[in-house]
Formats: structure tokens, sequence, C-alpha cells
């Protein structure tokens, strides 16, 4: 695996801008943790998508795409090969007759926007949801009672072929945090998203109450990477946690959020062997209180 001669040779085809070797992660997770990507690109073209991915199957260069970073968990070690971020270079939206159709890079709090000022509901919901569209609609993120689910009308995929088609609502197989995108590892390009009209004022008041609740619940000050665990079936995971005793329990600079024990924050200068550590304590102890198992909903990707 020649990073250096892959580095050169990806340069001919894609901006060296937007193209980063030996690079942080910890630069590019909500966390601020991880070590380095051997190479990161940011793409701002489907056709550059697709361009990395022939290119790392030529090269047998192992390839990881993620979003920018919100529910991601980077070991210490980095990442080896090549990690694609669709994020803000890949971002475009537009909207016609109750839809947006937009890139899968853009975040989740810049569309809710958009819909805000086109006086379009629906996605009141996603104002405070810190991801992009992309890790949303896998996902099938939600809150506040409303999920992706309800308002995805199709999304455009690659799959690991280098095929694009579009999948439908009823194609997407959406469960629980989950969707046909994320079981069959494909990657979401364009999404529309099936919304309605309503009053402007009204659509504001419901964003600005719904953030004023996140704000008033969430430990925003410090970086983290949301809700640290799946809702396991009949509980709350945040509840779980505190009645075991571990509201405010730290190793190293990683700790059980002291505002709502179902985040865990990095106060500094956290690892990620930090965060796992303090995440296997939660699970070994509130299956010895409860016998509930507690699965994490970030994604814990990278080497030791």
């Amino acid at each position: 695996m020649d990073i250096n001669a892959f580095y050169k040779k990806i340069k001919e085809f894609i901006p060296e801008s937007q193209v980063l070797i030996n690079e942080p992660m910890k630069n590019h997770t909500s966390f601020r943790i991880g070590g380095p990507a051997d190479i990161l690109i940011m793409p701002s073209k489907t056709d550059h998508i697709k361009i990395i991915m022939d290119m790392c199957k030529q090269w047998d260069m192992p390839i990881y795409i993620m979003g920018n970073g919100s529910n991601l968990l980077v070991r210490d070690g980095g990442m080896r090969g090549v990690v694609v971020k669709l994020a803000d270079k890949f971002s475009n939206a537009e909207v016609c007759e109750g839809c947006i159709k937009a890139q899968s890079g853009i975040l989740m709090s810049k569309l809710s926007r958009i819909a805000l000022q086109n006086s379009l509901s629906g996605l009141e919901f996603a104002c405070g949801i810190p991801g992009t569209l992309g890790g949303a609609v896998t996902m099938n993120a939600g809150a506040y009672g409303g999920e992706m689910k309800d308002i995805v009308e199709n999304v455009e995929v690659l799959d690991r072929e280098g095929n694009i088609y579009t999948i439908s609502r009823d194609g997407l197989d959406y469960g629980y945090r989950t969707s046909i995108i994320q079981k069959n590892q494909l990657i979401a390009l364009n999404v529309c998203t099936k919304l309605y009209p309503d009053d402007y004022s009204a659509i504001k008041d419901k964003m600005d109450d719904l953030t004023r609740r996140r704000r008033q619940k969430q430990p925003l000050s410090y970086p983290s990477a949301g809700s640290v665990f799946k809702r396991p079936p009949g509980y709350y995971a945040g509840k779980l946690i505190q009645d075991v005793g571990l509201k405010g329990a730290r190793i190293g600079d990683a700790q059980v959020s002291e505002m709502h024990a179902g985040f865990i924050i990095n106060l500094g200068n956290a690892t990620a062997k930090d965060v796992i550590d303090l995440i296997h304590l939660i699970q070994d102890r509130v299956y010895e209180e409860f016998g509930v198992e507690m699965y994490p909903e970030l994604r814990i990707v990278g080497e030791e």
C-alpha cells in the first residue's frame, strides 16, 4: 500500500486542496478525537467519488466513507487507506414544488433552515441534528418524535461496484437507526425530501422551541458524538446509566455528562481509548444491574 504514490496519482483528478495526507481525524470529528488518516479526500462532485472508488479498487486500498464526523469515534491509531469525507464541499441544495433535493454532504441544520426560508414544514425535528443528510438517511436519524423515514421521498445511491441508482421511499427498508443503505453499505449521493407548505412563523416557533429544549438538556459546550447508545427496548439509555450511578463518571478526559447521562463528552484531551473504556464500563454495569444489553449508536473505526 504505497500511500505517497496514491496521493500523487489522485491529485491528477481531484484538486490538491481537497486531498490531505496523514491528516489528524480529530480535526474532522465532533468528538475532537482520532489519530491520522493516511489520506483524506473531500470530493465536490459525484465523478470524484467514482474516481476515488475505482482507484481504491485498482490499488487495493481500503476506503471509508464519512459525513462530517458527528457520530464517529476514530481510534487513536488512526485510519489506514483512504477516508472520503462527504460534507460541506458536497452540499448543494435546490427547492422545487414542496421538495428539497440536496447532496448528501449538507448539514441537517442547514437543510432545516432552507426549509424554513421557503415556509416548508417537516424538517423541524432535524434543526438540532449535528450530522449530514447522508448520515441521517443512512441511519434513519430522528429526534423529538420525527425521523427521516417520515420525509424522505427517494435517495440516489452509489454501490461498491460503481453503479448509481435511485431507491424510493418504499425500498429504503427503514427501521430504528437503520436502512437498506446501511445494510448494503451503499453511499448516499443525493436525497429528495418531501415537505409541505406551512406558515413561516409556526415553523420558526417550533424550531426555536426544539433548539431551546436541546440547549437545556444536552451538553453542547463540550465535544461529543451525541447519544452514545441506541435506546434499549423498553428503556432509556441515559436513565439506565444514571440509575447505575455512572452520571459524571470519568476515565481520563472522557466523562459521562452530568447534564445528560446518554452523552460522553471530551473534557479536553480525551483519547479514543478513554471513551471506549468508559463505554465498556457502562455496558458492564448496566448489564450487571439490569440485565440490559447496551449497543453503541456511534461508529467506532480505525486502529488502536
